[in-house]
């Protein structure tokens, strides 16, 4: 049997990257090759959610959108835990020793974001009808 260099175990990994790459290149390509070109004042302005761009893009926001923004994140990490989580629980008690472990550990986890979502709820943040800044 011979031995290969080490560097080759990452071909696998070299051809897929090159085969999506050009794949991507392709798609892109062949669109441009094929795609209508007709330039327009309404194709080159800005678009947002059907709605004409009206004022300055780097206007103010209040701090509630930002406080939204970082609660977003935040239950999305919670989701980032939990489904690991959900993969694994079944082996769980063959990992920990114990039955109930990883239920208790997800039960506290899940107990400190509700305190969370209660303290955010509680401050008004999540209530939109109050909220006349961005109006």
């Amino acid at each position: 049997m011979r031995e290969y260099p080490y560097i080759w175990n990452y071909l696998p990994l070299v051809l897929q990257t090159l085969f999506a790459l050009g794949i991507a290149l392709g798609m892109v390509g062949i669109s441009y090759l094929v795609g209508k070109h007709k330039n327009s004042r309404t194709k080159a302005g800005a678009y947002e959610c059907g709605m004409d761009p009206i004022g300055d893009a780097r206007g103010r926001f209040t701090v509630r959108f930002y406080l939204v923004a970082m609660l977003f994140i935040l239950f999305d990490v919670e989701a980032v835990f939990m489904l690991p989580w959900a993969v694994i629980y079944r082996r769980l008690p063959h990992l920990t020793g114990s039955r109930l472990f990883g239920f208790w550990e997800m039960l506290v986890y899940l107990g400190f974001v509700a305190v969370g979502l209660f303290y955010v709820w509680k401050k008004g943040i999540l209530d939109w009808a109050n909220d006349k800044g961005d109006l």
